[in-house]
């Protein structure tokens, strides 16, 4: 086997089973390997079941603490041996964000606990695809590992739409992410939260970083805290009552109202100017053009911002231990840029650790 595909399957870290009996109790049911009680706590909190509302979510995924959950729910149709059963949640926790991967690979486990009703087959096809990165089955389908790369889940959303939706102010998106701020996004339907925010890295696509990825938090402390262990972050609520809370975000962006709000203590390093307009006219252009792929408005958008990085590059030089590349702030204001570049510039450079300690 491949050097490539065998650390390929080491991503997985665990499978879990929640069940809803007809009494209407939610249980977690089985694990392998074994897994933490606030792990747990967590996943049943994320697992639809226990909503109030009833709504089902056939699949949500998420981050908490660098472990990436992926879950998926379904009805039980009367045909099925599990005759206690009303629904039930097969959850994958893993070391990468991949949701398609790990979307269909839930999806052929669910179809063989419908069948089977019992672990053991589904513990069988994890171990096949943690140890040989695939699982082969005639009626539950197959799954290979190798066919969902990386690349693709950090593609899989469109920046079209978020620029559809919000024009010259997905700038202040772009600026914030530049600037490895704290963003926020609400909408009450998950679906809609996990489609807008998993797409927004992409905006800083030379990082290539979805790791600042929390697309599904409640406001639970132990979240919470987990949350503000990140410098910057793209937090996804469901709960309005976030927009309350501005410890936890320095540009809040209401999905169901098309708003964004720049947080007061964050307006001094997000001022705009003609530097800025320039991006906005760049991003909404490239996004609007009806010949351009996602993909190509992805490119546009990268390399105008390493354009911005070479505005940088003047004013940079080696530290004095000579480990990295430091901002010289006197040089930066020689240059007399216009207020708000030299203001952006120097907090990119702050967001870069670029600064002088």
């Amino acid at each position: 086997m491949a050097a490539a595909e065998a650390a390929d399957t080491q991503l997985m870290l665990g499978v879990g089973l929640i069940e809803k009996d007809t009494n209407g109790e939610v249980l977690w049911v089985w694990c392998y390997p074994s897994t933490t009680a606030t792990l747990r706590n967590l996943l049943l909190r994320k697992c639809c079941l226990t909503d109030e509302n009833k709504l089902l979510h056939p699949f949500v995924f998420g981050q908490y603490r660098r472990t990436w959950f992926y879950i998926t729910t379904v009805e039980v149709p009367d045909s099925s041996v599990l005759i206690k059963v009303t629904h039930f949640s097969i959850v994958l926790t893993a070391k990468d964000f991949n949701p398609e991967k790990y979307a269909a690979f839930t999806r052929i486990l669910c179809r063989m606990y419908l069948k089977h009703g019992s672990p053991v087959k589904m513990m069988e096809s994890y171990i096949a695809v943690l140890t040989k990165g695939i699982c082969q089955s005639e009626e539950n389908g197959s799954f290979l590992s190798k066919d969902f790369d990386a690349r693709k889940a950090y593609l899989a959303g469109s920046i079209k739409d978020i620029v559809s939706q919000f024009g010259m102010e997905t700038v202040i998106l772009h600026t914030a992410l530049m600037l490895k701020k704290r963003i926020v996004v609400y909408h009450p339907k998950i679906e809609a939260v996990q489609e807008f925010t998993r797409t927004l890295p992409a905006l800083v696509w030379h990082r290539q970083d979805w790791t600042i990825l929390h697309p599904y938090v409640h406001l639970s402390a132990d979240e919470l805290e987990g949350l503000k262990t990140c410098p910057g972050y793209i937090a996804g609520f469901v709960d309005l009552e976030v927009s309350n809370r501005s410890d936890l975000y320095d540009v809040f962006v209401n999905l169901a109202e098309r708003e964004i709000t720049i947080a007061p203590l964050a307006k001094e390093a997000m001022t705009m100017g003609k530097l800025h307009k320039e991006i906005g006219q760049l991003i909404v252009q490239s996004a609007e053009d009806p010949e351009k792929s996602d993909s190509q408005v992805i490119q546009d958008i990268s390399l105008k911002t390493r354009e911005i990085f070479t505005h940088l590059e003047p004013f940079s030089e080696v530290s004095g231990d000579g480990e990295k590349l430091v901002l010289n702030f006197e040089a930066l204001k020689q240059r007399r840029f216009p207020p708000a570049t030299e203001n952006f510039l120097y907090h990119l450079a702050a967001a870069e650790q670029m600064l002088k300690i």
